[in-house]
């Protein structure tokens, strides 16, 4: 089939949703971890980190459109620290939960059963079962007007990366971490590397490495 932007607006609306949140093909799913100033803890899934730069370490997540209360906006506007947590195959299904929309106050990881970790000078709650996280400190909150959603940018202060999953170019074995990826809204995936690729030149080959 062939759709055009007037046949894209024409679809209904869940099945829109479905359509274009999985047309980009595989994303980073995590774990968003927060702390309010009343102390109350917060945990949220996302599909929309990205990669900014690595000097200064800088990562991007779009936050849909909502009033900054005691949640994952409101929380980081408020404390400036959040944490980003990957997700692996034995808590998937407890990651998803956190999408539940459960009232204010309400701590999701004691909701779905996953345990909050703290380290000394991070605000916010890492996610204990986690083998890979970070946490971030907010530096820029752009406001994106054409569909009322929130670029935050971090940049990032604290990683715990156990080192077998650490090769000696800095490389992070993901796929031996158990880091699992998505598409769409709510379809989860394992994965399974073909070749790490060397570094591309006009004049050489590409070989594996």
């Amino acid at each position: 089939m062939i759709f055009a932007s007037s046949d894209i607006s024409q679809l209904e609306t869940r099945y829109r949703a479905n359509f274009i949140n999985s047309l980009g093909g595989f994303k980073s799913v995590t774990l968003i971890g927060t702390k309010s100033v009343q102390g109350n803890e917060n945990l949220a899934v996302f599909s929309s980190l990205f990669h900014l730069g690595a000097n200064p370490a800088l990562c991007g997540i779009i936050i849909r459109p909502n009033e900054e209360k005691q949640n994952t906006l409101g929380n980081i506007m408020a404390t400036k620290h959040y944490t980003i947590n990957h997700i692996m195959p034995s808590f998937y299904k407890e990651a998803h939960q956190c999408s539940a929309k459960y009232e204010e106050g309400i701590s999701e990881f004691s909701a779905v059963g996953l345990a909050a970790a703290y380290v000394d000078g991070i605000v916010a709650p890492f996610v204990q079962q986690s083998r890979i996280k970070f946490a971030c400190e907010l530096v820029q909150k752009i406001d994106i007007e054409l569909n009322g959603t929130y670029l935050v940018i971090g940049k990032i202060i604290k990683i715990i990366v156990p080192d077998e999953y650490i090769r000696k170019d800095g490389f992070i074995d993901l796929q031996k971490a158990e880091t699992i990826t998505c598409s769409g809204l709510d379809s989860y995936h394992t994965t399974m590397a073909l070749a790490r690729l060397s570094y591309a030149k006009v004049d050489q080959p590409v070989q594996e490495i």
